[in-house]
């Protein structure tokens, strides 16, 4: 068969991954802090975006729905009334002013301290101080001017240190130790590996050492978690001979040692525990309270309240809906003085059109979020009515299938999305947990709920009758959980519950104690 060439003319359709279908992928799973840093950045490359003020009406408007028992969402929006001025304040509106000009009310001759505001003592240097009187005439002053730093801990620790070491070699020697501190307070660095860089006796740095070991916060410079708890110990006068085998032997206190603990302390039971209630009230990491990074409050993104007809009102959170806006009218301005074939109406066009993708974007991300978090409630009523106990089974594929769209748009919006719910502050991806059988061939049950249980009921277990995990198990498959012995051993050591062997030694201990 002979080969040619030739041409062919054929239509096809396919998906194209454009930067902008890029970027509404990705605003999808922004949390609300990286949205709002993503729109100011748009807004200061487009003069045509504005971003609306918080109190400009809208009062908090946002999707509301109401989830009924027949799957039927249903939209409603509520408008208050603009109360009108009181007529006091018309009538005295305009009068205020002429009588303060008539009479004189200043108190400078009586309260001096009750002045107002003082003009600047040297208007030529009104520029440069922000912080003298009468500066307020400029361009203002900024308050984070006036906010004092939070103090880190090696800032603690060199204030005190001149006051500790007079020697400048021991200061030297000092300063280097406190940098191979790490955040907790302990020393990183080896103690001959230092003396030999400086050049100095090991006995010198360690003497060094002894003295900054007294400093405040009391712990830091230690080498060990033991040796962090005796200083703590050592500072408040309680570090006998007894307290220092307890310390000296935290593996025991690990597993619940008591017996062989107290044979070491030379101590009875009473006594152990109340040595073991000092150590409890010890930071094991001493130097984590001065920590400069930022705490930030997790905001809610859909907030669930329950109807007075028995189902679920939902709504997006109006504090974390962004409010962009398109100045059109500066658009008509401006595109009116322009030639259409300049590089200016261009430039124009393209904003307009990056303005209008970015709102449309907006919208459909608060639609797809309340589209989930629609489903989700619906699914998990029955955990919003009872507790964790009726927490069902979920994955990203039933709720993906029941609003018709695809796993990984699910999978976008529930991170880093949180839902503030009458049964606390949830992440969405809390609401979607491994199925497990049922031992009687019922519903499934849910990870989370079988791990309450768990929970539960070590927790009331007695004290002579600790549970085991086998026991465990037979209780589980007895109200209706078909579980092994493994995945139980797993739940609990995931949520750091020591073993039926070292709850037996505490609980007793507590016990006898309690009895005597």
């Amino acid at each position: 068969m002979a080969l040619a060439a030739s041409l062919f003319l054929r239509q096809s359709q396919s998906l194209v991954m454009t930067p902008q279908l890029m970027q509404s992928i990705q605003l999808l799973q922004m949390t609300h802090f990286e949205l709002n840093q993503f729109i100011e950045q748009e807004v200061e490359k487009n003069p045509l975006l504005e971003i609306a003020p918080a109190d400009d009406g809208g009062g908090g408007a946002g999707d509301h729905i109401l989830v009924n028992d027949d799957r039927g969402p249903a939209e409603s929006m509520g408008n208050e009334d603009v109360g009108e001025p009181d007529l006091y304040d018309n009538a005295t509106m305009g009068s205020a002013g002429d009588a303060s000009e008539t009479f004189d009310g200043g108190l400078d001759n009586v309260f001096p301290d009750d002045a107002g505001p003082r003009t600047a003592d040297a208007p030529e240097l009104i520029g440069q101080w922000k912080s003298m009187p009468g500066s307020e005439a400029g361009e203002g002053y900024d308050l984070d001017d006036f906010v004092a730093a939070r103090k880190t801990l090696r800032d603690v620790l060199n204030e005190q240190i001149p006051f500790t070491l007079s020697s400048p070699i021991d200061r030297l020697i000092a300063q280097h130790l406190v940098d191979q501190l790490d955040d907790a307070g302990y020393l990183q660095g080896n103690i001959a590996e230092t003396a030999l860089k400086l050049a100095k006796p090991v006995a010198e740095v360690e003497r060094v050492l002894s003295s900054l070991q007294q400093l405040e916060p009391h712990g830091v410079f230690a080498r060990s978690l033991s040796e962090c708890l005796a200083l703590q110990l050592k500072a408040l006068d309680r570090f006998d001979p007894a307290m220092a085998a307890l310390v000296g032997n935290l593996e025991l206190l690990a597993r619940r040692d008591f017996a062989t603990l107290k044979k070491l302390c030379g101590v009875g039971e009473e006594d152990l525990l109340d040595m073991l209630a000092e150590i409890r009230k010890l930071d094991p990491k001493p130097g984590t309270r001065y920590e400069t990074g930022a705490s930030e409050a997790v905001v809610p993104d859909i907030i669930v309240r329950a109807a007075p007809d028995g189902s679920w009102h939902i709504e997006l959170n109006a504090d974390t809906l962004p409010r962009v806006l398109v100045n059109r009218d500066y658009y008509a301005n401006v595109s009116s003085r322009t030639r259409r074939d300049s590089e200016d109406h261009g430039f124009l066009n393209e904003c307009l059109q990056t303005a209008n993708w970015l709102t449309r974007s907006l919208d459909q991300r608060a639609r797809t979020i309340m589209k989930v978090a629609t489903e989700i409630v619906r699914q998990q009523d029955a955990f919003l009515m009872h507790g964790v106990d009726h927490l069902r089974p979920l994955n990203l594929k039933t709720v993906a299938d029941a609003i018709k769209m695809h796993e990984s748009t699910v999978s976008r919006v529930t991170s880093n999305k949180y839902m503030l719910t009458p049964r606390g502050l949830f992440e969405l991806k809390y609401f979607f947990t491994v199925s497990i059988g049922s031992a009687e061939g019922g519903d499934s049950h849910s990870a989370e709920s079988v791990r309450h249980r768990i929970r539960a009921m070590i927790t009331q277990e007695d004290p002579a009758a600790v549970l085991s995990d086998d026991d465990i198990v037979d209780a589980l498959r007895k109200g209706g959980v078909d579980l092994a012995r493994r995945t139980v051993a797993k739940y609990r050591e995931a949520m750091n519950i020591p073993s039926s062997v070292q709850r037996r030694r505490e609980k007793r201990a507590l016990a006898k104690a309690a009895a005597s």
